[in-house]
């Protein structure tokens, strides 16, 4: 059950080279009692896709939304392109997926989540336009129907985890997520009436900062670290180690968020002490995730398990950045500006973005193998999951990531606007490759490589007639 998406799954009964597919009948079986239709967490993330493919176009033809201030018209909507056109698209796809089958249940309502997949799509489309032309007014409608589709994913969710078999740290994770979401939404919908009527008694900068906070650590950065507690043993053949550590991570980074939203918003020294409270939190994380990749049994990562890890890797530079832009003494300078926006770039395309990556590498397959191949296990010979996309690829993309995202980070924190765009390209020919490799998937669906399945004859034993 906990490895239905492991790529290393083996067919049944003939000998290891006869095997005509990677996975058994068995396990694609247990995907069908648990998962919801294909098509519903693939049309989360294609959208998803298509937002990234937009927003990395948008930075390169655009590189000032970075170079320079990070608080107008174009930065917001630039933004919400990426945080709900890309991560929120994709995390709720594959929420729907993953949780029913991690969790061993089933999904409460297919129906709401198709609802939810229209209200979506009508709301962070029109918050894009909205907020390019500030408009605030009709970005509270378009949030307003954005948030009706999120307490539906909400809603579903909370009703899938009701009914769970085993309560673990994978699902507290997942519940605590699901309450930042819904904090996240009203805080942003009474960002958009302060906007309106003028009423708000804090500081727009500090609203603006303990929203986007939030948004990136409780619901992006929670939900990345619940799940990889399934995901990373799950692909690297291992388990949890320590689940009291496992708790602990949550717990810290639960307690440090609360008290950051609430110190950033009055605009309060004890920020810091909250920085160093998630920190620690992120630290413990990394901790467990050192034990169970210390304690694996494939000792290959793929480059799906490399762009996942190298996400995680980058939680260090982000957790101490964060730390320094936290102290209390910190003047307001040009350069400490431009290292809020480094900040929130690093954060959100390279630890968000560049996690999201390699685990869909890992989901997209799996979807598209199991649609077009699943039924045909046992009468025709079947491509295994990594037949059905390009390592090449896949480290081609890695490489450009890394450069675009290198080259990107600096230039923004320097304010240089040619090397923004420079890197922005590269972060761009990264997307088109991963988009292209996706599209070698997806040809999958379209064109199934059925081959009739042949089995070799044993050789007939020495000395019979």
């Amino acid at each position: 059950m906990t490895e239905v998406l492991s790529p290393s799954s083996a067919a049944p009964n003939p000998s290891r080279a006869e095997r005509p597919c990677h996975l058994p009948t068995k396990r694609a079986a247990v995907a069908d009692v648990h998962a919801p239709a294909v098509a519903l967490p693939l049309r989360f993330i294609l959208t998803g896709i298509a937002a990234l493919l937009a927003g990395a176009s948008w930075l390169t033809a655009r590189p000032i939304i970075l170079a320079g201030y990070h608080y107008g018209p174009e930065v917001v909507a630039a933004t919400h392109l990426f945080v709900l056109g890309w991560i929120c698209s994709v995390i709720m796809g594959a929420m729907y997926q993953l949780v029913p089958v991690a969790l061993e249940t089933r999904l409460h309502s297919e129906r709401l989540a198709r609802w939810h997949f229209a209200l979506h799509v009508i709301g962070f489309v029109g918050m894009v336009a909205m907020f390019l032309a500030w408009d605030m007014k009709q970005v509270g409608h378009f949030g307003s129907v954005l948030a009706t589709g999120v307490g539906l994913f909400v809603y579903n969710l909370a009703r899938t985890l009701a009914r769970i078999p085993r309560w673990n740290v994978v699902a507290a994770g997942i519940a605590s997520s699901l309450g930042w979401l819904s904090f996240t939404i009203l805080a942003g919908l009474y960002l958009t009436a302060a906007k309106c009527w003028s009423f708000s008694p804090f500081e727009p900068l500090a609203q603006m900062h303990a929203h986007a906070h939030l948004g990136g650590l409780g619901f992006f950065v929670m939900m990345i670290v619940s799940v990889s507690f399934k995901l990373v043993p799950m692909f690297t053949l291992s388990e949890v180690q320590n689940h009291h550590r496992a708790g602990w991570s949550l717990g810290l980074l639960n307690a440090g968020l609360a008290g950051l939203f609430v110190t950033i918003l009055f605009s309060s020294p004890w920020k810091i002490v909250f920085a160093f409270v998630v920190a620690t939190g992120l630290a413990v994380y990394g901790w467990e995730i050192f034990a169970i990749l210390r304690a694996r049994k494939r000792r290959n990562r793929d480059w799906g398990m490399r762009y996942f890890l190298t996400a995680l890797a980058l939680l260090a530079p982000v957790s101490g950045l964060g730390i320094v832009l936290a102290w209390p003494q910190l003047p307001a300078t040009e350069l400490t500006t431009q290292l809020e926006s480094a900040y929130g770039f690093l954060a959100l395309i390279g630890v968000v973005t560049f996690a999201i990556l390699g685990m869909l590498y890992k989901v997209i397959p799996f979807l598209v193998w199991y649609a077009s191949y699943s039924k045909a296990i046992g009468r025709n010979k079947v491509p295994a999951l990594a037949d059905l996309y390009s390592p090449a690829l896949q480290a081609v993309g890695y490489w450009l990531f890394v450069v675009g995202l290198t080259l990107t980070s600096v230039a923004t924190a320097l304010g240089h606007a040619s090397c923004v765009r420079a890197g922005c390209g590269v972060l761009l020919a990264s997307v088109t490759v991963f988009l292209a490799n996706i599209c070698k998937v997806l040809s999958h669906l379209v064109r199934p490589r059925l081959e009739p399945l042949v089995f070799k004859p044993k050789p007939a034993a020495q000395g019979t007639a």
